[in-house]
């Protein structure tokens, strides 16, 4: 079957995925929280980074790659967290690992993931980022770090923006809870998903295996029945924890989810080596910026590389955020639509689809390399 006949497009894919997972599954994956206006704003600011096209240029093969960190990647995409993974698609993370580690882009695991840092190991090759919501313990969070260090993860992800947890109403209506737990009414859901059923009769409902594993051992004992085991990660960190964590770990650091140009300026002294514009797709605040306005504010506040996130849809959205001073550019979203419409095959071809459209639209408009892009703009960025 040649997929690109089929799903040459992130809306195909978002389509056939809604009809293979069931629904309360999709509104998890596809919600944001509020209205979602900011879904609309983050499209629009995207659709309004123009290029020139161009004429008369002779052959153009455009090159991708990009250099992050002191690490060489062949086109400048990876794979962003998404917390409980698996629920999306069964074995989630170690498909995207997989593939991460067979392609050459980074892969992120969240810490709420459905599965650990070691369950992983064997997939992700030499391209392991780890996603840390700070733990409350300091204990905790020294053990966390040794178990993704020695589990090959070389970057640190820091979320600093998720001081309270969100509402994501439509996520509440559509029954999901933590942790997951299969009522008649989400049974009869999954009954019309027969390949995610089966999938996940055969690892078993997901759960955030990471925090499970110190679910006993909080300082004044275990949780309570009712308490949900990220009740261990509701600490906001501030600047005294992003110094701890440059203390005790020595690979790269990344500080995701900034927005603000302060926050970025200071993060060059604390030793920080790269800066996450993300405002979670939506997903966390819905009254803020759209993650590319932020962009333009964060770029001339710091020297460090900026990591791009949000809204992203197909490889033109990629070169927008790059003209306008990224360096890089994670999506979570759209890889797990890719696995929910076609499984194990999904990240490949949506790598393909992503590659192929830069590859076009950069010589649409005489882009040999991604240093050309903020030159091709058709308005000041």
């Amino acid at each position: 079957m040649d997929l690109h006949a089929r799903h040459p497009a992130l809306a195909d894919l978002k389509r056939r995925a809604r009809a293979r997972i069931p629904h309360f599954v999709w509104e998890y994956l596809d919600s944001a929280t509020g209205a979602e206006t900011i879904t609309a704003r983050n499209r629009a600011a995207l659709d309004a980074v123009l290029f020139r096209p161009a004429a008369l240029r002779g052959e153009i093969k455009p090159d991708l790659s990009v250099t992050l960190m002191g690490r060489d990647y062949p086109a400048p995409i990876g794979i962003a967290p998404l917390g409980m993974s698996g629920l999306i698609w069964p074995e989630a993370e170690r498909l995207l690992a997989r593939h991460a580690g067979s392609a050459g882009i980074p892969y992120t695991l969240s810490t709420v993931a459905t599965r650990t840092p070691e369950e992983v190991a064997d997939d992700i090759g030499d391209q392991g980022w780890f996603q840390m919501y700070p733990p409350r313990d300091p204990a905790m969070r020294d053990d966390m770090l040794a178990r993704a260090r020695d589990s090959g993860f070389h970057t640190l992800v820091l979320t600093v923006d998720v001081p309270a947890a969100s509402r994501r109403e439509r996520q509440t209506r559509g029954g999901l809870v933590q942790p997951p737990r299969l009522t008649p009414r989400l049974l009869a859901q999954v009954a019309r998903c027969p390949a995610w059923a089966m999938g996940i009769q055969a690892t078993g409902m997901p759960r955030m295996r990471l925090m499970d594993s110190y679910a006993d051992q909080t300082k004044t004992g275990p949780l309570p029945s009712t308490a949900h085991v990220g009740y261990l990660l509701r600490a906001a960190p501030d600047w005294d924890y992003v110094r701890a964590l440059r203390t005790a770990w020595q690979g790269k650091l990344v500080l995701k989810g900034v927005m603000e140009p302060e926050v970025a300026a200071q993060a060059d002294a604390e030793g920080v080596d790269a800066i996450w514009v993300s405002n979670h797709a939506g997903r966390q605040f819905d009254g803020g910026l759209a993650s590319l306005d932020a962009l333009r504010d964060v770029r001339g506040a710091t020297g460090l590389p900026i990591i791009y996130d949000s809204g992203v849809e197909g490889g033109l959205d990629v070169m927008r955020a790059l003209a306008l001073g990224a360096r890089f550019v994670m999506m979570g979203r759209p890889w797990h639509f890719a696995l929910g419409a076609l499984g194990a095959a999904g990240p490949a071809h949506w790598h393909d689809v992503l590659v192929k459209d830069m590859t076009s639209n950069m010589a649409q408009i005489g882009a040999t390399t991604l240093a050309d892009l903020p030159g091709r703009l058709a308005t000041a960025g």
